[in-house]
């Protein structure tokens, strides 16, 4: 079986925008700031849809935001 993960950085990009605060971020994205804070902690995977939106917040590709590893147990 294998564990799938979707690591971030948010938290760099977020202090790469002049400090942007989590309440802040999450307002723009429309979601609570405890979704921020579980997606920012590994304890939440965006959707889609969301994922989207924050790479758009931050004016960088998807793919520099979140990145996929599966770890084979």
């Amino acid at each position: 079986m294998s564990k799938c993960n979707i690591d971030n950085n948010i938290r760099k990009f977020r202090f790469n925008q002049g400090e942007m605060t989590q309440q802040e971020l999450a307002d723009k994205v429309g979601v609570t700031r405890q979704t921020i804070v579980a997606i920012e902690n590994g304890k939440y995977s965006p959707t889609l849809e969301l994922a989207f939106r924050i790479s758009l917040v931050f004016n960088v590709p998807l793919n520099e935001v979140f990145s996929f590893k599966s770890e084979e147990k």
